[in-house]
């Protein structure tokens, strides 16, 4: 079952997010920065924090921010991010599940665009991605500025 995240959840979402080889180099196990976000997020109607559940337990995770736009004749787009799946679940569909749950829901909310990142050593979550049809078709650039 795919779900909004509550409260409760962040300590698990946190795991979610500590159990992967890019996570576990940029996470920590200390709640309140993650509790701070929660609520930022929870409290933004264009925030939308899902988990998707087995039995009482998040098992997967992920963010869309629906995002107004000028460009594009005005498109409203959402932006798909810190998904993951229990490493113990991952490759039995699951994922597909929750990303299509995720596409359906920014259709509903009259998006034109749905577009994530992906990290460029995560060859196996492009393939995901490529698979659900989603194509690479530009270059990211960040900038740490803390």
């Amino acid at each position: 079952m795919i779900r909004r995240a509550i409260m409760d959840d962040v300590p698990a979402i946190l795991a979610l997010l500590m159990d992967d080889d890019l996570g576990k180099l940029r996470e920590d196990g200390s709640l309140k920065p993650y509790k701070d976000a929660f609520t930022a997020i929870t409290s933004d109607e264009n925030q939308f924090f899902g988990v998707a559940d087995l039995g009482s337990k998040p098992v997967g995770c992920f963010q869309i921010s629906f995002i107004p736009g000028l460009s594009r004749r005005g498109m409203l787009r959402a932006q798909i991010e810190s998904v993951r799946i229990a490493r113990a679940l991952r490759g039995q569909g699951l994922g597909t599940i929750m990303m299509q749950w995720a596409i359906a829901r920014a259709r509903e909310r009259g998006c034109g665009l749905v577009q994530l990142n992906s990290d460029k050593t995560r060859l196996e979550a492009h393939n995901f991605y490529e698979a659900l049809g989603f194509r690479a078709s530009h270059e990211g650039f960040k900038l740490y500025v803390q």
